[in-house]
């Protein structure tokens, strides 16, 4: 069957399941376009090969000023003022200014630092499985999405990143949501401006909170404002940046291997029972179902040939880095999950300079609450015949659900007891 063109990307078939439309991609070629719900087209990058030198390519840069007039119309639609205080980050900038901005951060986020955070974030999870609401009787489902999921990666970015506990309580979740815009059309247009100005007033709170305290990489980043090594934009982006998409990919992370983990009971009893196969299994698991489903935007400033397609200046080219995790000719039998599988180079983080510079701190994130879940949960199970009926996200983006219904037997171990 010949696939479209453009080929959609959207719908609940796809979110639920888009490898066979991957799978069908790769088949026919390196480069697709493809059309997002928004009504964005864009050059889809499917391959493992091809996404790695893609992510390489120095003539793709990130700055949104690439993007050609096609593309703003509909994709580049934050209102103004949010989009130049807010939308300056590092998934936006290019070198050399990008080199710049990710040494401010990287200190934070290094192997090091992520495992001295360990005992500390596995006191947090420990915590909300402790107040985890008790079963009833009948069996009651319990929404891990809810009651884990959605706070765990919070509580340990706010440690990472020297977030006070007086500011870590008082940030609103659905502020994640100002990544996905909202046409100006939309009859959502008016909800959406008023989380970005919510958001963008919680960031100066935390900013005036942070200043002069020396405490944490929030402190530094107001610091090198005041010094004049950032622009008053630049600050507010890169702590926009940190506060949205420092946790929510975590969230979206521990739904894809619990669901993983669920399809394949088998392989959950074995790391239930062999905890130390947890860090290379975290490793299969985002191969397997990565949160980082598509990467954003990259753009030509002239056309060019991109994999043996003419691509124009300022049209986005996008990889598919979960089309790249099940590559056959990278991953042997890559639709099955093997948590024997020789380690290798999937591209759940990316690739290249835009490398996700917290994924070490993931990393640790993942295999303290995936072991956590599976140590104090006995029976952990997902809720009967929701497999089907899981709410996926509709992010253009990430994968992830937006709920998770469990069932575990009787009440959560004590601390340390499954282990």
């Amino acid at each position: 069957m010949s696939l479209p063109d453009p080929v959609p990307l959207h719908g609940p078939a796809y979110k639920r399941d888009p490898y066979p439309l991957y799978a069908r991609m790769r088949e026919a070629g390196p480069v697709h376009r493809v059309l997002f719900p928004s009504g964005v087209t864009a050059w889809l990058v499917t391959g493992h090969a091809a996404a790695q030198r893609t992510l390489a390519d120095p003539r793709l840069g990130k700055n949104h000023s690439l993007g050609n007039d096609r593309w703003r119309a509909r994709a580049s639609i934050m209102p103004e003022p949010q989009h130049s205080r807010l939308q300056v980050h590092l998934l936006h900038q290019d070198a050399p200014r990008h080199t710049a901005l990710r040494r401010m951060v990287a200190d934070a986020f290094t192997p090091r630092r992520a495992e001295e955070l360990r005992p500390r974030l596995q006191e947090l999870a420990d915590a909300l499985v402790d107040a985890l609401p008790a079963l009833p009787a009948e069996g009651e489902p319990v929404d891990l999405v809810e009651h884990f999921a959605a706070r765990f990666p919070f509580l340990a970015l706010a440690e990472a990143i020297g977030l006070p506990p007086h500011l870590a309580a008082r940030f609103r979740r659905e502020w994640g949501k100002v990544v996905a815009p909202v046409g100006p059309e939309d009859p959502g247009r008016p909800a959406y401006e008023a989380l970005l100005r919510g958001l963008e007033e919680y960031i100066a709170e935390v900013v005036a909170d942070r200043r002069g305290t020396g405490d944490g990489l929030l402190a530094r980043l107001v610091a090198a404002h005041d010094a004049g090594e950032l622009t008053p934009e630049e600050l507010s982006s890169m702590i926009f940046q940190l506060l949205v998409a420092g946790q929510e990919p975590v969230t979206n992370q521990i739904t894809t291997a619990l669901v993983a983990l669920f399809r394949h009971p088998e392989a959950l009893a074995r790391l239930r029972d062999e905890p130390g196969l947890m860090p290379s299994a975290v490793e299969e698991l985002l191969r397997y179902d990565s949160a980082f489903e598509l990467t954003t935007w990259r753009f030509l400033a002239e056309d060019a040939e991109l994999h043996g397609t003419r691509v124009p200046a300022g049209d986005s080219v996008i990889v598919s880095l979960c089309a790249a995790n099940r590559d056959p000719e990278r991953f042997p039998d890559p639709d099955t999950l093997d948590l024997d599988r020789a380690q290798g180079s999937h591209l759940a983080f990316g690739h290249g300079a835009h490398y996700c510079p917290g994924a070490a701190l993931a990393r640790v994130e993942l295999q303290v609450a995936l072991g956590t879940l599976l140590a104090r949960l006995p029976g952990l199970r997902p809720a009967a015949g929701s497999d089907e009926e899981l709410p996926w996200i509709p992010a253009v983006l990430g994968r992830g659900t937006s709920a998770l219904p469990v069932r575990f037997d009787g009440c959560p171990y004590a601390r340390g007891e499954g282990r």
